[in-house]
């Protein structure tokens, strides 16, 4: 499987080409609205997207892993990291596909 790595250059870039707008306002453009999602995550632990998903922050607990070279247990300390679930809309438009 090859997955691709989409930029912000890229985004910014198709939305300036698609709407007609010059490529630095869509860069900013670009830049607020995921200053937007990024501040909702950290006041509310969550962000939904109506007809896209939902994005959740969870929190790990403290926890015991394994370095995969050695076998030696090494303990993981509690951490938040961030989960996106698809809405059915979403699904369904992957799935048609």
């Amino acid at each position: 499987m090859n997955i691709e790595t989409i930029t912000r250059e890229d985004i910014s870039g198709s939305i300036a080409e698609k709407i007609g707008i010059p490529h630095n306002h869509a860069r900013k453009g670009l830049d607020q609205l995921l200053e937007i999602m990024i501040k909702a995550l950290v006041k509310d632990n969550e962000l939904k997207i109506s007809s896209f998903g939902t994005f959740m922050v969870l929190n790990k607990g403290k926890r015991v892993g394994r370095n995969p070279k050695t076998g030696q247990e090494v303990i993981i300390t509690p951490r938040k990291s961030v989960s996106f679930k698809a809405s059915e809309k979403l699904k369904h438009k992957i799935a048609k596909n």
